[in-house]
């Protein structure tokens, strides 16, 4: 009885190497091309809302502990997770792509980046991660959603249910105003952080 326990432990660890061994394999084959694959698609992301930028570099100054702080202490519960220098086709700084996480969507976080020009102006977002309602929440990635933040230098944005009056009020997305709103927010987070710890320190 005791040598066929051992027998089976013995088999038991050896497929468990094993399947280790294949695990760590396939992990090593695919990591490269998902790498590669997240790159591509935050770049595109980075073109999408700063059409005007020939090339984007990470933000040295970026502090993830202090824009946490800073978020916090305006009331949001976002998370800024990567700030990226806009650059002309010169090397001058012309603005940023700030890349948030709402933590309010209706089902799930929703990750999308900002375009902010150094004198505030909002390009627009682009969203990266968005696990939100078809044909409901999924529509925040529509022209007719997002291109009403394009263009507007604003301090906030206000989500509302009928035609906006003003450049800071967004129509909501029918059916689907906690999206709406967590899109707004987290845009709104962006401004926030670019207000106080991007634009007085005066970028790089």
């Amino acid at each position: 009885m005791n040598k066929k326990i051992v027998h089976d432990a013995l088999i038991l660890t050896a497929f468990t190497l094993v399947l280790g061994f294949i695990l760590g394999a396939v992990y090593g084959i695919t990591k490269d091309p998902i790498e590669a694959a997240s790159l591509a698609a935050s770049q595109a992301a980075y073109q999408q809302v700063f059409a005007d930028a020939d090339s984007f570099e990470a933000y040295d100054g970026f502090d993830k502990e202090q824009a946490a702080s800073t978020l916090d202490e305006a009331g949001y519960s976002d998370e800024i997770t990567d700030v990226q220098v806009a650059k002309d086709s010169n090397g001058n700084d012309i603005g940023y792509v700030i890349t948030v996480i709402a933590k309010d969507g209706s089902q799930a976080n929703i990750t999308f980046s900002v375009g902010i020009k150094n004198d505030g102006t909002v390009n627009g977002y682009s969203i990266t991660d968005i696990a939100e309602t078809p044909g409901l929440g999924m529509k925040a990635q529509d022209e007719d959603f997002y291109k009403q933040f394009e263009n507007k230098q604003v301090d906030s944005f206000t989500v509302v249910k009928q035609a906006p009056a003003s450049d800071n009020e967004i129509e909501s997305i029918s059916g689907a105003t906690i999206t709406s709103k967590a899109i707004a927010n987290g845009v709104n987070a962006c401004i926030t952080y670019f207000q106080n710890d991007l634009q007085l320190e005066g970028g790089n």
